[in-house]
């Protein structure tokens, strides 16, 4: 059977049914997100990474791969920092987008929140013939150095003609700085019960190990390495660099090696604003693009 698109419905079951990324800023670096924290996008690619967000956030997500209707990605993300937390102080981490200050020597509060931050997720994948629609609830909680996170989501899958089908799923993550400000380890396992979705050929939602490094040699580059593993394919790995030549624009290449993919984009901070695009470069299926733009919310008054 073939979506609108042209491609295959396996083909669209096999790009849908893993956890993917989300934001153009992992995008642009070919998925190696695992490691990176304090945006809104961690409830996607790293649930622990949403203990370091410092302010409420909302985004919206949306990727057309392959330039197939069929095969477009939806969501709308939300972090939500619990318990006040003091403002950031002049000359620190507001203005500039998230990472941004990795690698300066000078010492700089972070005031992750006090009793962590939940993050709220709706997704969806697919077309008429064939969709996916994910809701999550996330939890990320900062202690010194080293941040964890789990999240449970409820995944309903639909084929035409076939009905539907209602899952849940949960995932795990942890980060943790080896050295402040300069080197970073992520971790993330997603399906922890291999959670079975349908009795014919013992079909399953993909349980994925996710686990990478993320480097800062200095204020303007970031460096990242990850490997993804699938227990029933084999291991993807990847690697991504961003460069910001100021602290509110960045530039960023990927490469992965399973998918056979590069990608490319750039990210704007316009005022509360977080502007992000991507696009992706797969030989056998070509081009997608990605598109993120988030904004920081102010819910308290000693807010600025």
């Amino acid at each position: 059977m073939l979506l609108a698109g042209g491609l295959p419905l396996g083909a669209a079951r096999a790009q849908g049914l893993a956890p993917g990324v989300r934001g153009a800023r992992a995008a642009a670096l070919s998925g190696a997100a695992v490691a990176l924290g304090g945006e809104v996008w961690s409830m996607g690619n790293n649930v622990a990474g949403l203990g370091e967000v410092q302010r409420a956030t909302v985004g919206f997500y949306g990727e057309n791969r392959y330039f197939s209707p069929g095969l477009n990605v939806a969501a709308l993300n939300l972090a939500l920092p619990l318990g006040r937390q003091p403002a950031p102080a002049a000359g620190t981490t507001a203005g500039v987008m998230p990472g941004a200050e990795g690698g300066s020597d000078a010492p700089r509060p972070r005031p992750w929140a006090r009793h962590g931050v939940v993050g709220f997720e709706a997704q969806r994948f697919g077309g008429q013939l064939y969709n996916e629609t994910r809701l999550g609830l996330g939890y990320g909680y900062r202690f010194g150095q080293i941040s964890l996170g789990g999240r449970v989501d409820m995944l309903q899958v639909s084929i035409e003609g076939l009905g539907s089908r209602r899952v849940a799923v949960g995932s795990l993550g942890g980060q943790v700085e080896i050295v402040p400000r300069r080197l970073s380890f992520g971790a993330l396992l997603h399906n922890l019960s291999q959670t079975k979705l349908a009795s014919y050929q013992d079909e399953r939602v993909p349980t994925i190990l996710k686990a990478g490094l993320a480097y800062r040699p200095g204020t303007q580059v970031l460096l990242l390495v990850e490997a993804e593993k699938d227990v029933e394919r084999d291991a993807n790995f990847k690697v991504g660099l961003e460069y910001r030549p100021v602290p509110v624009l960045a530039a960023r290449v990927g490469l992965a090696s399973l998918t056979e993919q590069a990608s490319a984009g750039i990210g704007v901070l316009a005022g509360p604003f977080q502007i992000d695009y991507a696009a992706t470069f797969q030989q056998a299926l070509g081009f997608s693009q990605h598109l993120s733009i988030s904004r920081t919310l102010r819910l308290m008054k000693n807010e600025e």
